[in-house]
């Protein structure tokens, strides 16, 4: 059986799960200025420039943050039905992240299609800590 690469990975996952361009998850946002937007990038990407409502779950956090027996989880990630968006740099970590989170049960949960490249390349608004 031939290993499998990064590529590999992220386009298994991108056959089950649903894109979102960065400009609809801006308009989702105006519309709906609490809608749960996850950054699964590094801190120190995310010292860089994030999204101005988005939270921080590093992807190697992403199952543990969103188990609901972990006692260190992420109460956001409580709702298995409410619409979430993730994204990352580039939209590779985010559609793994996405794939795993439809297996924990999330029903409304999309990957920001090229990251946050794609955010910042539309001129959206970037906020830094």
């Amino acid at each position: 059986e031939m290993s499998k690469s990064l590529k590999d990975f992220v386009a298994d996952a991108k056959s089950r799960i649903r894109e979102i361009s960065a400009t609809d998850v801006a308009q989702a946002l105006a519309a709906n200025p609490s809608l749960l937007v996850v950054d699964v990038r590094e801190p120190a990407e995310w010292a860089e420039g994030h999204l101005p409502t988005a939270i921080l779950i590093p992807r190697g956090m992403v199952e543990a943050k969103a188990d609901l027996d972990y006692p260190n989880r992420e109460p956001k990630l409580a709702d298995r039905h409410q619409a979430v968006i993730v994204h990352c740099a580039s939209g590779a970590r985010s559609a793994m992240a996405v794939d795993v989170l439809q297996q924990m049960g999330f029903t409304d949960v999309r990957s920001m299609a090229g990251g946050f490249a794609a955010w910042k390349d539309a001129g959206l608004s970037v906020a830094k800590d």
